[in-house]
């Protein structure tokens, strides 16, 4: 039984990307700071944000609740990336975009997983 959400794959793989979209968005235009910067690190944050606190609900219920908000992060900040890289703000996105996947079946399979409990 994990004790925590750190212990969680699906957190950790989240906060590395959260620690990649700050590298990514620190050369982003100044004028794009409080638009498309904001909005891809809000997107980020939220992902580990929402696993760690419905984690922390200690209720199957209200965590699944939790999970699926944060399942509709990696869709948002996919999309955002790809408007950064529309906008030749960055090159390569193939990297990120496969780590936001990976994130988003970590998400599926925990759903999967707590609606089994719920059963």
């Amino acid at each position: 039984m994990m004790l925590s959400y750190r212990e969680l794959d699906v957190w950790k793989n989240a906060m590395n990307l959260v620690d990649d979209v700050y590298i990514l968005t620190k050369s982003f235009p100044r004028e794009e700071l409080f638009v498309l910067t904001s909005q891809i690190r809000r997107a980020s944050i939220s992902i580990p944000s929402n696993i760690a606190e419905g984690f922390d609900r200690k209720n199957t219920k209200e965590y699944l609740q939790f999970c699926y908000i944060a399942l509709s992060s990696p869709s948002e900040l996919d999309t955002q990336i790809e408007i950064a890289f529309r906008q030749k703000y960055t090159e390569n996105t193939e990297i990120l975009s496969e780590k936001v996947l990976i994130i988003k079946k970590q998400l599926l399979a925990l759903i999967k997983s707590l609606k089994l409990k719920l059963k």
